[in-house]
């Protein structure tokens, strides 16, 4: 079988698995991905819960952080899940779901117009997910009193 031209990380698969529970709902989640990639979302949990359940201690204490939200239990998911994907067959069968998910991401086309005038300096951006330090950081020092 010959291996797919681009393969995702255990971490971007769980993130990906686990996006309903870290949005804030559904409603959130549909502004960043069609519905038929939200579908894919939940087949994809369930892939990976029959794959982990019962397999280590650790693992069904960290699918139920995974649940909540939690960034740490994703994280070990994922850890969890790049030994899992060792297995080829299901690592196809979580490769082709997870493409799929990436396939239903909706792309901001939105535009934006800026005008700066008199030297002024503007920023614009868009930033999905993440920190984004953007523009000048002055640091000013709090001055002793006299």
């Amino acid at each position: 079988m010959p291996e797919p031209i681009t393969t995702m990380t255990a971490s971007a698969i769980a993130s990906l698995a686990f996006q309903e529970f870290v949005k804030s709902g559904t409603g959130e989640l549909a502004k960043k991905f069609t519905a038929g990639a939200i579908v894919k979302m939940e087949q994809l949990r369930e892939l990976i819960w029959k794959r982990l359940a019962g397999k280590h201690p650790a693992a069904d204490a960290a699918i139920e952080k995974a649940k909540a939200g939690e960034q740490e239990g994703i994280d070990t998911v994922a850890t969890f899940l790049g030994v899992e994907l060792l297995d080829r067959e299901f690592a196809g069968q979580v490769q082709a779901i997870a493409h799929e998910i990436n396939a239903g991401k909706l792309v901001d086309r939105s535009s934006m117009v800026q005008n700066n005038y008199d030297n002024a300096k503007g920023w614009q951006t868009k930033v999905e997910g993440g920190t984004a330090y953007i523009g000048e950081i002055h640091i000013l020092e709090k001055r002793s009193e006299p």
